[in-house]
């Protein structure tokens, strides 16, 4: 095993293989719990909710792995207290780990409240920093996006590449609404009035999992959010670099897994992406 190429089975077991098993058990549970949860809290602010399906949903993938791989270090999202501060402490205080397994088990909880079929289980392991396998579930559709490092991204066995737009005016961006309202929202509220007159449209679908997903399938041509978490991008990030794709922060650095303000693209629109939300003072 070489220091950036490890083996993705140990004792037998696949790591791809336990990530997609995860996903989709805890994808099926939380799609038989929708509309039934009992308990509602808020976190970091009023639009940043939680269920006790998520917290289930975290335990059930926690468990599972911890069957497989037993030695491997857990970072998830529910397992962490809320804010910016916490998250970053979080994954700084896992940074040693050789194997990091990093988990969103609901990505768009205020969509499954309201009953928005558009949500996702997020799963990726990291080795030594790097992620080198991202899955995500999405239950809705039963659609589930699988990459590898180094073999390429899938969805239903399919493998998917991103779309061909040069241009931002023939592309479909998407983005996300921060939960900290005093600097990311003011942020990115920027970049949606500058960037809605210059591309064919903008979705606001309130998964950024998922959204990833769709850049890496080519659905969306390019999405940026601010604040997010690494819970919230790392499967998504292989999804998309699998597919052929481009990642960075909003200032143009290389994604790793502590970046929080996100760009990604199909690469043919990712310089101008960044120009545009730079001009707008979006970026940070």
């Amino acid at each position: 095993m070489s220091d950036n190429q490890p083996e993705n089975i140990i004792g037998g077991k696949s790591f791809t293989a336990v990530a997609v098993n995860c996903a989709s058990k805890a994808g099926e549970w939380i799609k038989s719990k929708m509309g039934s949860f009992t308990q509602l809290d808020t976190k970091y602010s009023m639009h940043d909710l939680v269920t006790e399906v998520d917290k289930g949903s975290e335990r059930m993938i926690r468990n599972l792995i911890g069957t497989h791989f037993p030695h491997h270090s857990f970072l998830g999202e529910e397992g962490v207290e809320p804010g910016p501060e916490a998250s970053a402490k979080a994954l700084m205080d896992m940074s040693d780990s050789e194997y990091l397994w990093i988990v969103d088990p609901i990505d768009g909880t205020t969509n499954y409240v309201h009953g928005f079929p558009f949500f996702s289980v997020s799963i990726a392991l990291a080795y030594r920093g790097q992620v080198i396998v991202g899955v995500v579930y999405d239950p809705s559709r039963d659609e589930m996006f699988v990459a590898e490092r180094g073999k390429g991204a899938y969805v239903r066995g399919r493998k998917i590449q991103v779309s061909e737009e040069n241009t931002l005016s023939q592309s479909l961006i998407a983005t996300g609404f921060p939960a900290d309202h005093h600097i990311a929202l003011p942020a990115n509220m920027k970049g949606i009035q500058a960037l809605a007159p210059k591309v064919r449209n903008l979705r606001i679908a309130g998964s950024a999992a998922l959204h990833l997903a769709y850049v890496a399938a080519g659905r969306l041509s390019g999405f940026w959010e601010y604040n997010l978490s690494s819970w919230d991008i790392a499967a998504g990030s292989l999804l998309v670099e699998e597919a052929g794709g481009r990642l960075s922060d909003l200032n143009g650095e290389t994604y790793h897994i502590g970046i929080r303000n996100v760009s990604a693209s199909n690469g043919l629109i990712h310089e101008e992406l960044l120009e545009e939300l730079e001009l707008a003072k979006a970026s940070q």
